[in-house]
């Protein structure tokens, strides 16, 4: 699920936290999609009802910012990273998997099978994978997200070339540029252009 934010709220808590603040382990929980918050909410007040935060110590919902390109404007949106998924710091024992695993809207650890107790066994994440998407969630440059791709016929609204009709050939996403065939007297003349200056064709 994708929403719109303002540039000027204040930054998520869960984007600028210390992860060495944290001393249990990293796990990946299984939701169903579009219910992360909501089930971020239940595992949480699980927490405070269960007097739990000596064994479990925060949940986070792994969003990144984009740059979309829509209708002539870009707009900076939050986009979940892993669509049905969230992580939990815990330090697990029977009593914290207990009140995970039975938390509203949770399915599930992803684990691997012990093979002595032929049962699901969950698996914490590695120091390196958590500060790969910790690192993402903190960037300071958005991507860039465009609805255009090589080959789409488009109309240039703006600049020397407005209300010429041309093929994007190739889009630069970091940029936020797209190259173009223009067609000048027969023969297609490539223009850099910014994505604000097209229209789909």
């Amino acid at each position: 699920m994708i929403e719109e934010i303002d540039l000027t709220e204040e930054i998520l808590e869960e984007e600028i936290m210390d992860l060495s603040s944290y001393s249990g382990d990293w796990y990946i929980l299984h939701t169903y999609s579009g219910q992360e918050d909501r089930v971020k909410k239940n595992l949480d007040q699980r927490v405070k009802t269960m007097d739990l935060k000596d064994k479990i110590f925060g949940c986070v919902v792994p969003t990144e910012s984009e740059v979309e390109v829509k209708d002539g404007q870009r707009k900076i949106i939050k986009k979940k990273m892993y669509a049905g998924y969230l992580l939990v710091n815990m330090l697990m024992d029977d009593d914290s998997w207990f009140a995970v695993r039975n938390t509203p809207g949770i399915t599930g650890f992803i684990s691997a099978e012990d093979e002595q107790e032929r049962r699901p066994k969950p698996v914490p994440l590695e120091d390196k994978e958590v500060d790969q998407i910790f690192s993402r969630m903190k960037s300071d440059s958005p991507k860039v997200r465009v609805g255009f791709a090589k080959g789409d016929s488009v109309r240039i609204k703006d600049g020397p070339f407005a209300e010429f009709m041309g093929t994007v050939d190739y889009v630069d996403q970091d940029k936020g540029k797209a190259r173009v065939l223009v067609s000048f007297f027969g023969r297609d003349t490539p223009v850099e252009l910014d994505f604000l200056q097209l229209d789909k064709g």
